[in-house]
């Protein structure tokens, strides 16, 4: 997947994606900490078919989904790593 991110002036950030095939979408991160999930048609690379603005709350909820196993197990399982590297307890 490619990945660029662009600061706008008076706006945020937005983070643009490609997918390995082709497929376009880009999150802009606002000034006041909103989210918004833009997917690009494929008509026109620069418009936006559709738009879902999320609070943070929001998009960590589906950030949690995205990911390949809960936040919760991987810092379990981090954990248990370092106890073993450093004889502690597990």
């Amino acid at each position: 997947m490619d990945i660029t991110h662009t600061t706008v002036p008076g706006t945020g950030t937005v983070h643009h994606f490609e997918t390995r095939n082709g497929q376009r979408f880009c999150v802009l991160v606002d000034e006041n900490d909103r989210l918004s999930l833009m997917i690009y048609g494929p008509d026109d690379p620069d418009l936006a078919v559709e738009c879902v603005v999320m609070e943070r709350d929001e998009a960590a909820q589906v950030a949690e989904i995205l990911q390949p196993r809960p936040i919760a197990d991987r810092i379990a399982d981090l954990e248990h790593r370092v106890a073993a590297l450093t004889g502690g307890p597990s």
